[in-house]
């Protein structure tokens, strides 16, 4: 892995989005934030560190004030690279300094911050021992939002992870099921994931017959047959942004309770993509999803939210959960995922990714979400 990597992003952009950040942290009653190597800084600043240890990398933004990346001098030069780079200010420290002094000498002592979520303890720790009247709340906790609109660029790259995955999925509906392991699909999903840009692969799920009601089911060393439901979920990133389908296939043909179940979850699906629109809730996409389902009377076999937000992250903010009441605003970017899932029998799920638009919603995959028969 290198210090940055290709970004169609210039240095404008990333100024922009840290300007968009200390106006968020300020507006949230924050004295700053605390962004340490994981996909805010990615998002923030385009670096990523050559490697993650325990020496100390963490961009500081505080209002009114440049931003400032904290980073061992020895990883300086990779930090340079980096396409953000000029919008920020370059402090480094050599081994043998303590790099939390000089961190806390840039901040408000007894300040409340916001700090990545995947801050490292050791770091966390000590930082409050430099700063013990200070304060800190997760980025996710305090600025769910930060990341969830998308611009154009951004949803540009949303949509061409979509098209990789759909043209995935358009590939292994024409391989052979029946007599091969889960695994082996796993791996031709993972190969064709690749073959169409994904940098990286996050999950490969094939589910066959029982190991379908199992949402987060691994692919192991079943052997598929004829009859078996089979749950796909597969995604990852395509240009530094997510992928995540899912589509359910049957080998050979199905039951008629196993195409009524599915019609189910098709519908379910169609109802919740249908609530996406400017100003409504994101729980309203939950609940007309699901109420789909428990009209059907599946309701208690629907065991997971209906979707969740992506970007340069397969998962994050904003949930499609009830209770969840932020507005969707244009250029949010979110699964649709509805399913139905009967132990020790099978399960169906039906996901797409939508963007939310000015007048409703559109979907970034378009594959069929009738169910596809395989041999």
């Amino acid at each position: 892995m290198t210090g940055s990597t290709a970004t169609p992003f210039t240095a404008d952009d990333y100024r922009a989005r840290l300007e968009r950040a200390a106006r968020a942290a300020d507006e949230a009653g924050l004295a700053g934030l605390l962004v340490a190597p994981g996909p805010d800084l990615v998002w923030l600043t385009g670096y990523t560190p050559p490697a993650v240890t325990e020496r100390l990398t963490l961009l500081v933004i505080a209002p009114g004030q440049d931003p400032v990346l904290v980073v061992p001098a020895l990883e300086a030069p990779d930090a340079r690279k980096a396409p953000g780079a000029s919008a920020l200010v370059l402090r480094d420290w050599t081994d043998g300094k303590d790099p939390y002094a000089a961190t806390a000498a840039l901040l408000d002592a007894s300040g409340r911050f916001g700090i990545s979520d995947n801050a490292w303890a050791l770091h966390l720790l000590a930082l409050r021992k430099a700063m013990p009247a200070g304060s800190y709340t997760s980025l996710t906790e305090a600025l769910p939002m930060l990341r969830a609109v998308k611009d154009a660029a951004e949803l540009d790259l949303m949509a061409a992870a979509g098209a990789a995955a759909d043209a995935t999925f358009e590939e292994i509906r024409n391989v052979r099921f029946s007599g091969r392991r889960e695994a082996e699909v796993a791996a031709d999903l993972d190969r064709h994931l690749r073959r169409h840009g994904h940098e990286t692969v996050d999950f490969t799920i094939v589910a066959s017959g029982p190991n379908g009601a199992d949402p987060h089911h691994e692919a192991g060393d079943r052997v598929m047959e004829r009859g078996d439901m089979v749950v796909l979920d597969f995604g990852g990133l395509r240009g530094g942004y997510g992928s995540d389908t899912s589509r359910t296939v049957h080998v050979g043909e199905p039951t008629d309770e196993e195409r009524r179940v599915h019609d189910v979850v098709r519908a379910a699906q169609e109802a919740g993509f249908r609530a996406v629109r400017p100003g409504a809730a994101c729980q309203d996409v939950d609940r007309a999803a699901r109420a789909v389902i428990a009209d059907a009377g599946y309701g208690e076999y629907f065991i997971h939210r209906t979707g969740h937000g992506i970007g340069v992250t397969t998962h994050e903010p904003p949930y499609m959960i009830e209770g969840e009441e932020q507005p969707l605003v244009p250029g949010m970017c979110f699964s649709v995922e509805p399913g139905i899932y009967l132990p020790g029998r099978f399960g169906v799920r039906i996901e797409d990714i939508v963007t939310v638009t000015e007048d409703g919603g559109r979907r970034l995959n378009t594959t069929s979400r009738e169910l596809v028969i395989v041999e």
